[in-house]
């Protein structure tokens, strides 16, 4: 960007210029980054809808506006459809917006049911445990409604318990162990439910080759010929569900073992017609248990091509005397066929296997919701404990599941479970460790995104997996908007009736196009109507900006719903104005026809001018201090000593110094009058600091700068400077104080003590050369009185010698 001094700008008009473009452009660049910001698109814009139907279905914020008057010139049908508070800010009426709105009503709302055991006993029918259990929702594409579903687990509900054995000749104990079923397991379940019934069911594998021996005595008996079996057979209702359990035991008693080839037995084809011959099996709409014994795995879909079998499994009931006869017909079903099957008919599957086949059936468990697996002792003598850890686990979680949803439908789940427990996602079908009268809920959200094609309305149902009970939601959809049904057909405002008149616009008739349905379509772009479409018979049409459409400009669409091309002939748009502080004119005015149109007290190419001057107004009243010109609302001080917005600021000042002093102390090193409030106080200014002097900035031109040096308490030295940068104040302050040094304390001792002996030295020897001196001169004169005396040289007559002599008078001189 160009910088020129406001002192030069009258003298340099062509280096405005130049810097007037090169705004210009970077403008551009700014606005082009904007917009690819502020919007990734608006879909009520994008979808094009030519009528208030077609607008409704694109999203719950999308509205049409209905005013006649409400299109401006260039704009086509379609600007009609846009976000609510986009159409509110370009002027439609809130009153003339369609937007409906969806709704729900309850049709069925039976409270879950509050029973105790041993109360008055109550028909399955009158027992329930979820609610509500039908609705009607009316769905607006893409607003959802949320319905709340309670469930409550019922004390001393029934249960069907039906028990499918393998009896091929591998489970002969285990046959043993079960003939006295019916009687233990009655006992046991009467705990739990007052109304309990079982039944039992046996299978072995399909009647063909290589499944089993179909040689004449291998089909009478299968076994060797010391083993007495019964004939091989696909699956046997043995007994349907009773509450006699001893009917159960001697029924169970009468049975035989069988035996086949193979080692997987054929138990997929006995739980098919177990889950879909209700009639035969006795099934109530009460909890169904189907508990399948066996010690080995499973055929399935296409293991039946071994035996020349192609025909899929039609899942459909083939009981013929309760013995299933189209074995050899339709080939085993499919895991997957299992699964619909049985959570169709509210089947939970407990799976009594042997300890080795543990891992195969876990897997089976896993695909196949709401079923256990229980490890089946070597003869079956633990098989009720299996059965009933196995309903307590299975009956202590709640799944929900739906039904198929109709195209464009979603459907989500929130789960609010014991102890505040909240889920979501797929976990939010489900709630564990729920016991008998506990009380969970589901929030779920069901959303609509356009029209279903047929128009007809539709119905999901949803329910807990394992339960007969059920949620019915009836669905209608609002595909038109209220002012359709006030349309008038063949409209005189439609060009000559050709077109339907509605919600504010033309809806016009197959062939026809045009804001008023004045053209056909094959007539469209034909060379005569384009030149009503050219400016000043130029090439562009419509300005490049739009399509001509029966020889009238209809302007393009912005992904931004404030931006709009307009005119004859789309020459004119809101967006391409000037900005300023990166807002279209400057967020004072409006742009149109590519001109800011300014608010009050505003001017300028960008609306950036302010003519109000009470912004330049100083503390003293004064406009700019009176050292500047207020200049669209801002202060150009005219003496280079003071800055600041309002001209009062002079870093250069006496003064200037002393008036920081106590802010700098308190923020860069913790002292002085102001550091108990240094915080609220001295926040005005940006703090830098820097080792040494030499580091503190020098005066440059483009601000004025003073440096400071004040001393503190502790008679230290702080050396800093002060500055403001376009409106910001900076303080450089070198971080470390020079204090005046201490005394050092040995060095005068010792020169203290080494003055002292040499002052002692220096006495004591002038002292002795005095008294040298001294001596030497009475010397002198003793020897100079000495030479002047005149003694007598005569001897003392007084005077005696001390010496006596005497002499030996035996010496004789030898």
């Amino acid at each position: 960007m160009c910088a020129i001094h406001s002192s030069e700008i009258y003298f340099k008009n062509t280096i405005v210029l130049a810097c007037r473009k090169e705004r210009k452009k970077e403008r551009k660049k700014e606005r082009k980054k904007e917009r690819k910001k502020e919007n990734n698109g608006n879909e009520c814009i994008k979808a094009n809808a030519l009528s208030c139907g077609e607008c409704i279905q694109v999203g719950a914020k999308c509205g049409w506006c209905t005013d006649t008057e409400f299109l401006k010139q260039g704009e086509p049908t379609s600007a009609r459809c846009d976000e609510l508070e986009s159409l509110r800010k370009r002027g439609c009426d809130a009153a003339r917006i369609e937007n409906p709105h969806g709704s729900q009503k309850i049709l069925k709302n039976k409270a879950v049911t509050n029973r105790k055991k041993g109360a008055e006993k109550l028909r399955p029918e009158d027992i329930t445990q979820i609610q509500p259990q039908k609705l009607s929702l009316n769905l607006r594409s893409g607003e959802p409604q949320n319905i709340k579903l309670k469930f409550k687990r019922a004390e001393d509900y029934p249960i069907d318990l039906y028990y499918l054995m393998d009896l091929s000749y591998s489970m002969k104990d285990d046959l043993e162990n079960v003939k006295n079923l019916g009687t233990s397991l009655m006992k046991e379940m009467s705990k739990i439910t007052s109304d309990f019934r079982i039944g039992f069911g046996s299978f072995v594998e399909k009647t063909v080759m290589p499944y089993i021996s179909t040689t004449p005595a291998k089909l009478l008996n299968p076994c060797t010929v010391d083993q007495n079996c019964t004939s091989p057979f696909s699956y046997k209702n043995v007994l349907k569900l009773t509450s006699n359990g001893q009917q159960f035991n001697i029924l169970v008693g009468n049975q035989q073992i069988s035996g086949n080839l193979d080692s997987p037995e054929g138990g997929f084809d006995a739980i098919m017609q177990v889950a879909v011959c209700g009639e035969h099996i006795g099934w109530r709409n009460v909890t169904r248990l189907l508990v399948f014994s066996t010690d080995a795995g499973f055929h399935f879909a296409g293991d039946g091509k071994l035996g020349g079998i192609v025909l899929p499994n039609d899942g459909k009931c083939h009981l013929e005397n309760n013995m299933y006869s189209m074995s050899h017909y339709y080939d085993y079903p499919s895991i997957a066929h299992l699964v619909q099957k049985l959570s169709e008919n509210n089947i939970q599957t407990i799976f009594a296997v042997t300890e080795e086949f543990q891992p195969v059936y876990k897997e089976l468990k896993n695909l196949i919701p709401k079923s256990a697996v229980g490890t089946l002792s070597a003869n079956s003598s633990n098989v009720i404990n299996l059965i009933v850890d196995a309903y307590n686990s299975l009956s202590s979680e709640v799944i929900l599941e739906n039904s198929k949803l109709p195209e464009g439908v979603t459907i989500t789940y929130q789960s609010h479970c014991k102890n505040g427990v909240v889920n979501e996602g797929e976990s939010g079908r489900k709630c564990s460790n729920i016991s008998i009268g506990d009380e969970v809920s589901f929030n779920i959200n069901i959303t609509a995104q356009g029209c279903p094609k047929q128009d007809k309305p539709e119905s999901i149902k949803i329910k807990p997996l394992g339960f007969t009970e059920e949620v019915e939601i009836l669905l209608s959809f609002i595909c038109e908007c209220e002012c359709h049904k006030h349309g008038i057909e063949n409209s005189d405002m439609c060009h000559n009736g050709n077109g339907t008149f509605e919600c504010g616009a033309c809806r016009c008739n197959k062939g026809r196009v045009g804001r008023q349905c004045e053209c056909r379509k094959d007539e469209v772009s034909t060379e005569d109507l384009d030149k009503n479409c050219r400016k000043d018979n130029g090439t562009d049409i419509c300005s490049n900006n739009g399509e001509c459409v029966c020889g009238t400009c209809e302007c393009k669409k912005r992904d931004n719903p404030e931006e709009r091309y307009s005119g004859k002939f789309c020459e004119c748009d809101n967006f391409n104005c000037d900005r300023s502080n990166n807002k279209l004119c400057g967020g004072h005015g409006r742009c149109e026809c590519r001109v800011c149109i300014c608010d009050a007290n505003y001017t300028g190419s960008a609306c950036d001018c302010s003519l109000d001057a009470s912004t330049c107004l100083a503390s003293n009243k004064q406009i700019c201090n009176g050292r500047g010109i207020c200049e669209c609302g801002t202060c150009r001080c005219t003496d280079p000593k003071f800055q600041g917005p309002t001209c009062e600021i002079c870093p250069t000042c006496p003064g200037v110094c002393t008036e920081h002093k106590s802010c700098v102390q308190c923020r860069a090193f913790g002292t002085g009058e102001k550091k108990d409030t240094c915080e609220r106080d001295c926040s005005y200014f940006n703090l830098i600091k820097v080792k040494d002097r030499d580091k503190l900035p020098q005066p440059v031109q483009a601000f004025p700068l003073m440096h400071c040096k004040e001393r503190d308490a502790n008679d230290c030295w702080f050396y800093y400077t002060y500055a403001v940068n376009n409106t910001e104040k900076e303080v450089h302050v070198v971080e470390t104080l020079e204090c005046p040094a201490g005394p050092d304390i040995i060095p005068i001792v010792a020169g203290v003590v080494t003055g002292i002996v040499l002052i002692g030295l220096a006495l004591l020897l002038i002292w002795k050369l005095l008294m040298i001196i001294h001596d030497r001169r009475e010397f002198a004169k003793f020897e100079k009185e000495k030479m002047n005396a005149k003694w007598d040289t005569g001897e003392n007559p007084i005077y005696k010698s001390a010496v006596t002599t005497v002499i030996n008078p035996k010496y004789e001189g030898k």
